[in-house]
Formats: C-alpha cells, sequence, structure tokens
C-alpha cells in the first residue's frame, strides 16, 4: 500500500512538473511573437488554468472509471468538448485583462490554434491517465490473485498436514491401551513421547522451513513411539553427511514418508525390518533417501504408495512450483523413495 502510494504521488509530481513546463513554454512563445512579457505571462496565466483544470477533471474521471472497447469514442468527445471550453474561457477572460487591442486581434487569429493545442494536450493527458490507471488496476488484480491463490494453497498445505495425523493418532492410542494392562510404565513412556510429538507438530509452520537436524530430531520422537508399537522388529538406520545439517526443508516432510515405510515394511512380514533414512547434498539440493523392504507378493504395495507419499508430492508441487522433487523405485525387494529439496 504505502508503495503504491509512493509511485501515485510521483504521478502528480510529474503532472505537475509537465503543466509547469507548459506553462513556461507557452509564455516563451507569446513574448516570442512580439508582445511584453505582462502580456505573456497573462495570456500563460489564464490559458493554464481551464486547461489544468480540464486535465485533472479528465485524469480524475479515468481514475475511477476505465472506458471501455466500445467507448473511446466517449473519450475522444469529451476531449473536444473540454478543449473547446478552455479556447471559449480564454477568449471571453483575456480581452477583459487590459492587453491591447493588437494582442486582441492575435487572440481572435490564434484560436483555432489554440483549440488545437488545447485538444492535443487534454488528449495527450487523457491516454496517459488510462494507460496509467489501466496498469494501476491490472498490478492490483494481480496482487489480490496472487493473494487469493497464496490463501488457497496455504489452505490446501494446512489440509494436506490435518490428513497426514489421525490414523496415526489413533494407532497410537491402541497401542498404548494394549500397554496400559501389563506395561503400565511403558504405556506412560510413550503417552510423554506422543505429547511431546504432537506439541511439536502444532508449532511447525509451512511457511518457516527447518534444518535437516531439527527435522531428524522430529523425527526421532516418531520413531521412539512406533519402537513402541512394534519392539525390536523395527529398527532404523539414519546417516546424515555432516554438510547437509544446516540444510533447510518443509516441516514434518519425513514422518509421513518414514510412515509409509514402515506400513509396508512390517505390516506383511512378521520378522524385523530395517528402515533406513539416508541425507546428503547433491549440487544444490538436499537428497533424502528413505529405503524398506517389502513383500513384492502382498497387494498393497503394488496399488501404490498410499496416501503419504502423494500427499508429499502434492505439498512439494505447492511449495516449489515443481513436480520432479519426488522420485520411488522398487528393487530386489527394497522399496525406495528419494526426495529432492531445493536450497536458497
Amino acid at each position: 500500500m504505502a508503495a503504491s502510494l509512493t509511485v501515485f504521488r510521483r504521478f502528480n509530481l510529474a503532472l505537475v512538473i509537465g503543466g509547469v513546463t507548459w506553462m513556461a513554454a507557452h509564455l516563451y512563445l507569446i513574448h516570442d511573437f512580439g508582445f511584453d512579457w505582462y502580456v505573456a505571462a497573462v495570456d500563460s496565466a489564464v490559458s493554464i488554468v481551464p486547461l489544468g483544470a480540464a486535465c485533472w477533471l479528465i485524469d480524475n474521471n479515468l481514475r475511477y472509471y476505465q472506458p471501455g472497447k466500445g467507448s473511446y469514442i466517449n473519450l475522444l468527445i469529451w476531449c473536444l468538448v473540454l478543449a473547446a471550453a478552455c479556447t471559449a474561457s480564454v477568449w471571453w477572460i483575456l480581452p477583459h485583462l487590459n492587453v491591447g487591442d493588437t494582442f486582441g486581434v492575435f487572440l481572435k487569429q490564434s484560436l483555432i490554434l489554440r483549440f488545437v493545442t488545447s485538444f492535443l494536450a487534454i488528449g495527450w493527458m487523457a491516454m496517459i491517465s488510462l494507460i496509467w490507471y489501466v496498469q494501476q488496476d491490472q498490478k492490483e488484480n494481480e496482487r489480490r490473485k496472487a493473494e487469493a491463490e497464496k490463501l488457497a494453497r496455504d489452505a490446501e498445505l494446512y489440509n494436506l498436514r490435518q490428513q497426514l495425523q489421525p490414523h496415526f493418532l489413533f494407532n497410537s492410542l491402541n497401542s498404548i491401551n494394549a500397554l496400559i494392562g501389563f506395561k503400565p510404565d511403558e504405556a506412560r513412556r510413550m503417552i510423554h513421547q506422543l505429547s511431546d510429538f504432537l506439541r511439536g507438530t502444532l508449532k511447525k509452520d509451512d511457511q518457516q522451513q527447518v534444518t535437516l537436524s531439527e527435522e531428524l530430531q522430529h523425527l526421532n520422537l516418531y520413531l521412539d513411539i512406533e519402537k513402541v508399537r512394534f519392539g525390536h522388529r523395527l529398527q532404523t538406520e539414519i546417516s546424515c553427511d555432516e554438510r547437509c545439517n544446516k540444510s533447510m526443508l518443509p516441516p514434518l516432510l519425513l514422518q509421513p514418508i518414514v510412515e509409509n515405510a514402515i506400513k509396508f515394511g512390517l505390516y506383511d512380514t512378521t520378522g524385523e525390518v530395517t528402515i533406513s533414512i539416508r541425507a546428503e547434498m547433491d549440487d544444490n539440493y538436499l537428497s533424502v533417501m528413505v529405503q524398506n523392504p517389502y513383500d513384492p507378493q502382498t497387494a498393497r504395495p503394488r496399488h501404490g504408495t498410499g496416501f503419504g507419499i502423494r500427499g508429499i508430492q502434492r505439498r512439494l508441487y505447492l511449495l516449489f512450483a515443481r513436480n520432479d522433487l519426488v522420485e520411488t523405485f522398487q528393487n530386489d525387494d527394497i522399496f525406495t523413495i528419494m526426495i529432492k529439496i531445493p536450497q536458497a
């Protein structure tokens, strides 16, 4: 808003400078015709007042109303009428200001020229104002459109975030319920871990990225909860290049990916499963790879990777406007997802 006001003031200042320049040129031109400076100054002052009023009127109207494609003829008619009014006012006022008979003859002979120059000045003012205000309206429309798109994007990101949590919360509560009877200490510890995890989740904001180190700390809270659920069956390997500890990524990006890996790695097996998480820098990208074993004979892995990865793909597209940041591979009963996060 402040920037728009500054630009508007500059536009008005440019108009004032143009008016003063026009008045000075008029003054010099009349004097150049052989009239003294008094007569030239009176003519210049009397001529500039109605012309300035006409230009202000046309500018003020175009500020609030831009004619359509079929209405430009109306603008032309307005310019002709205002030019005629300016010429008539000069023709009526100047003879009453003791400018002499010689100037009176000159005035009558120059009426057509005065009308043409007034029309050109008002026409230029109309054209400049029309272009200016159309551009300002376009910028305002683009700004409103960008704000609307941002609100829609934020709402969709929030909705994606909300969809990621309920089933994990229900599973955790079911595990806590199962532990209460014969392992109350484990149930109590899991409640504290779940509380810490959810508290961290609520504090996260998609518009504020976090470092990989912070993301891994939050991910470990989630893994601690899952290890209570699955016991010794769940093993994790996390390796992170020291160079990428300070790399930035959207918050809570890894949790749904790891949750997906646990789902397809443990749900159809009875033995131990190792979830591997690796992070490294690749040019100007933070590259994160998550791997889990899976049974190719089960139906669920064949039908896709679940909402978690689809949600991540959509989320990264909303944040970076790119569809090539998530890749998945299936090889030797190992499912791999690769994510690349652009770094500023």
